[in-house]
Formats: structure tokens, sequence, C-alpha cells
């Protein structure tokens, strides 16, 4: 490889982590780190960022870490490479996740472009939504979008489950926020009003108490705990439910995992394209007993690895990530 083009490979692997660490992850852990060796990226789960107690067995921080292996493939094809993708390459080496190499340059597709440019503007939401319906073309294109990562995103039409999803979060939340271990473990990512952290949940991106939605009320962590932290959401114009969907894989294993991370970021930054925001209510998919209800009752025997609603919301809250200096290790 001549100097011109290694130099282009450089800058262009380094410009996949940019963008890779603005991926969503649980409680904005970032349990991510990664490696640039020649043209090779090396995505890596950071453990010691793992919810030990809602999430012993890395399920969500795998997840979390397949939506930033998604924001590196996207940013290659962007800048006109095909990104080859190799997942879980060593048994052996169980926090290696994958490893990514930019191959013969291409033309750029519109769409990669497009989904590159809402790596950072898109937001994870954390209260209700305005009554603008979610349209069902939009719907349907989010929905195809999963299949080609090999998940399925699954909305919700049934009024009677919405109701029993609504009740199983709710359950799971109020379970979870009278047990001191699952309490500490959310206060630990809850970042106070001017705390200088590039991670967890920062005031300015929640609001300063769970407020509820109609028709159906997912109950929202507690990211306060009576602290008078966060941002008053504009409730009168912003109480609807939005359109409730569960995203799900075949499987549960660690390639599923990934594969739903994947899936779940291509959806999001789609969604953000047209103004379409996500909440997130991973309570009941934290307790086993709930999440195999879930999915024998009402998945179809599919894996859920996401209950989330969709809808178009008022406010533009900041988010936080630590730089890419901070997690790459580039030799």
């Amino acid at each position: 490889m001549n100097t011109w083009a290694s130099d282009a490979v450089a800058r262009v692997t380094r410009a996949a982590v940019d963008a890779a660490v603005w991926a969503p992850s649980v409680h904005n852990t970032q349990p991510w780190s990664f490696a640039i060796s020649g043209d090779e990226i090396s995505l890596r789960a950071d453990t010691d960022r793992k919810l030990r107690v809602a999430d012993a067995a890395g399920r969500q921080m795998l997840i979390s870490c397949g939506a930033a292996l998604f924001n590196v493939r996207i940013t290659l094809s962007a800048l006109g490479y095909e990104p080859e993708v190799r997942p879980l390459p060593d048994p052996d080496r169980p926090s290696l996740l994958a490893t990514v190499r930019p191959r013969t340059a291409r033309e750029c597709h519109e769409e990669a472009r497009s989904l590159h440019a809402e790596i950072e503007r898109r937001r994870t939401h954390r209260a209700g939504f305005t009554a603008l319906p979610v349209p069902g073309e939009l719907v349907e294109t989010l929905v195809a979008q999963a299949r080609t990562e090999d998940a399925d995103l699954m909305p919700v039409r049934s009024e009677s489950a919405v109701r029993v999803l609504e009740a199983l979060t709710t359950a799971a939340q109020e379970v979870e926020s009278h047990d001191r271990a699952f309490s500490m473990e959310v206060m630990r990512w809850s970042r106070p009003a001017g705390s200088t952290r590039r991670d967890g949940v920062q005031a300015g991106g929640r609001p300063a108490a769970p407020g509820r939605t109609w028709p159906q009320h997912f109950a929202q962590r507690d990211f306060t705990r009576g602290h008078p932290w966060g941002e008053e959401a504009d409730q009168p114009l912003s109480t609807a439910t939005g359109l409730v969907a569960v995203l799900t894989t075949p499987g549960d294993t660690r390639e599923d995992w990934l594969a739903a991370g994947q899936a779940l970021q291509h959806v999001l930054l789609h969604a953000s394209a047209y103004g379409l925001s996500a909440a997130f209510h991973t309570q009941a998919l934290e307790m086993p007993q709930l999440r195999e209800f879930i999915r024998r009752h009402l998945t179809a025997g599919a894996f859920p690895q996401m209950i989330m609603r969709l809808g178009f919301a008022l406010d533009d809250t900041g988010s936080v990530r630590r730089p890419s200096s901070e997690v790459l290790d580039d030799r």
C-alpha cells in the first residue's frame, strides 16, 4: 500500500471510530473500546462498564456494542468503502466482538450518507410524544431495515398487547425501584446538573420527574431519585404514548445480540432522518421470567431484545460522549 493510500485508510478508520462512540447504549454506559492496527478496526466490549445487576449476561452490553458496530459500517460506506466485518472472530477472546476492514473503494450510496448524517443528531427520548401519528409507510420501511440486519421490528398494533407490555414494564420498574442493588446501579449512571462527566444519563437529557403518557403509560426509570435534576418536559403538548414496538431476533446468542444492536441503530438513524425519536423500556427484559413471558405470549417465540416507543418529540436535548481518544488504542 502506497503512502497516500495508507494515509487515506488511516483517516477513514479514525472517522469510523469517531462515529462509533455516538451509538446509543444502556444508561449511556458506552461499554466499548476500539483498536486500530493497519487497516483493521477491532471492537471490544468494556466489561468494566457492564451493568452487573441489570445485565449480568451482558446482553444489553452487546446490543450497545452492536449499535456502535453499525456506526462503523455506515461510516465506511458513506466514505466510499465496503466494510468487511468478522463478528466474534476469536472464541478465545470473548471481549473481541468484531473486526472491520475497509475494502475496495466504491461509489458512496446516498442512503449511507443520509444515515451517517444522523449519527450525531439522533437522541434518546425519555418522555411523552406529540399526538402526531407515525406514518404507516415509514413504519414499513423501519421494519424492512431491521430485517436486513437479521432482526425483526414488531409494531404492536393490538391494544391488549400494548396494555400487557405497559403492565409488565410498570411491574418491573416497581420491583427494580425497591431493590437496592438495582437502584444503586441506576444512580451510578445518573449525572447531576453541572456534571463534567461524558457518560451516563445527564440531567438535561431526562425529565425532572417521570411523567405520564396517554393512552398507555410506560413507566420511566427514575434517574433523579428525589434530587432536583432534569428538565421540565412540555407536558401539555407531549403526553402521547407513541407507537409501541418490540425488536426481536430468532435466537438469543451473542451473535443475535450484536445483530439486534445493528438493527436497532439502523432503525434509529433512519427514523431520525424523518424527525422520529425513540424511548426505550428495558425493565421487563432485565427480568428473565418477564422476558420469557413476552417471548411466549407476545412475540411468537422470537426473543425480545428491546421494547421501545416511537414518536415525534418537541424537545432537542443534548447528548454527551467520551471522545474517541479515550476508547481507542491506535497502534
